[in-house]
C-alpha cells in the first residue's frame, strides 16, 4: 500500500478516485477552489464532495506557494495521481513524492495532448481512442507512457459516453499501474514526440453550426459537444441546441440548396436540414428557454419550423 495525493476535480475523477482508495491510502485530496454558480451559490468539485463523504484531508490552494508545498511535504506521501486537475506542476512539487507522479489522459497518447482529448478525437473522425496512464512531467502530457488501453469507436459515440466508460476503464488502468509502480515492475516507453498532436479548451461558441459544412462534420460536433458546450444554431433569433441527430442516408428530392433550409421531415429520422454536402436529421433538440423535445413535440409547438432558415442573424 503507498500514500497517495490526488489530484482531481470534475466528475468522471470520481470512480478513479474511489478505485485508489480501496487499494491504497489517500493521504490527501489537491481539488480546485470552490466556484460561483449563480448569484449566490458557491459550488465544491464533485471530487471535493466526494471526499467529504470518504472523510479525506482536502486541499484546494489558489496557488501551489510554499507554504502548500510544506502541508504536502509534512504528509510524506509516495505518489501523485492526477486525474483532470487541469494543472501543470512545477519541478520543487514533484520532487516531494518519492515514486514521482502518474497522470490518466484520456486518449491514446502522443495523440490529443492537452485539454479536451474526448471532443478532439470525435471531430477528428478517429477510429479508436483510448485511456493512457503517463509520467508526470514538466511539459504537458509529454511523460513516458506507463499502460494504455485502447477501445474501437464506431461513429455513434458522444463525449459525455467516452467520459464515462474510458475513466471508468482507466481506474483499473491506474490500480494495476500503481501495483506495479509499487513492485518495481512497472515498464516505461518515451512518446515519439513527431507523433504528438494537441488540442485546446473547447469554448462555449465552439458549438455554434456552419450550415455550410457537411453534414458529417456537423453530427460529429452535436456528439463531441455533449454534453458541453452542447451544437447550437439560431431559429427566429433564439439559441437553438441540436441535441441528437445524424447523417441523413437517403437522397432528397428538392432543388433547394439554401444551407442551413428545414426541408422536412422523414418519420424514420427525424427533421431534415440542407447543409453544405448532404442533409442533417435532428431527432432532439432545445429551444431557448424552453426543455428538451423530441422531434415531433418539437414541431408541434413550432409550425413555422419546416421551411425556415438555420443560423440566421447570430
Amino acid at each position: 500500500m503507498m500514500r497517495v495525493l490526488f489530484a482531481g476535480s470534475p466528475q468522471f475523477a470520481v470512480i478513479p478516485l474511489e478505485a485508489v482508495c480501496r487499494k491504497h491510502a489517500v493521504c490527501g485530496v489537491l481539488t480546485n477552489p470552490d466556484r460561483p454558480a449563480g448569484r449566490s451559490r458557491i459550488v465544491p468539485t464533485p471530487v471535493k464532495r466526494h471526499a467529504e463523504q470518504l472523510k479525506l484531508r482536502i486541499y484546494q490552494p489558489d496557488r501551489l506557494d510554499e507554504s502548500f508545498l510544506k502541508e504536502i511535504r509534512a504528509l510524506k506521501p509516495d505518489i501523485l495521481v492526477v486525474v483532470a486537475f487541469g494543472k501543470i506542476f512545477k519541478r520543487e512539487f514533484l520532487e516531494i513524492f518519492s515514486e514521482g507522479g502518474i497522470n490518466l489522459h484520456p486518449s491514446l497518447l502522443p495523440r490529443f495532448r492537452g485539454a479536451s482529448p474526448i471532443p478532439a478525437a470525435i471531430l477528428a473522425g478517429e477510429s479508436e481512442t483510448g485511456i493512457t496512464v503517463q509520467r508526470l512531467s514538466l511539459k504537458m502530457d509529454s511523460g513516458n507512457i506507463l499502460a494504455v488501453e485502447k477501445i474501437p469507436l464506431t461513429g455513434g459515440e458522444t463525449s459525455a459516453f467516452l467520459y464515462d466508460k474510458l475513466f471508468s476503464i482507466g481506474a483499473g488502468l491506474l490500480i494495476s499501474t500503481l501495483d506495479a509502480v509499487k513492485h518495481d515492475t512497472v515498464q516505461e516507453r518515451p512518446q515519439r514526440e513527431e507523433e504528438a498532436t494537441y488540442c485546446r479548451i473547447v469554448k462555449k461558441d465552439d458549438g455554434r453550426i456552419n450550415w455550410n459544412t457537411d453534414a458529417v462534420r456537423i453530427d460529429r460536433m452535436v456528439r463531441a459537444y455533449n454534453p458541453w458546450p452542447r451544437a447550437f444554431t439560431t431559429f427566429n433569433k433564439l439559441h437553438l441546441k441540436i441535441l441528437g441527430g445524424g447523417v441523413y442516408p437517403d437522397s432528397v428530392n428538392t432543388s433547394a440548396r439554401e444551407n442551413g433550409l428545414v426541408l422536412g421531415v422523414d418519420k424514420r429520422y427525424g427533421i431534415l436540414v440542407n447543409t453544405g454536402k448532404g442533409f442533417f436529421y435532428i431527432n432532439s433538440l432545445q429551444l431557448q428557454s424552453r426543455k428538451p423535445l423530441d422531434w415531433r413535440s418539437f414541431l408541434n409547438g413550432q409550425k413555422d419550423f419546416i421551411g425556415s432558415l438555420l443560423g440566421g442573424n447570430q
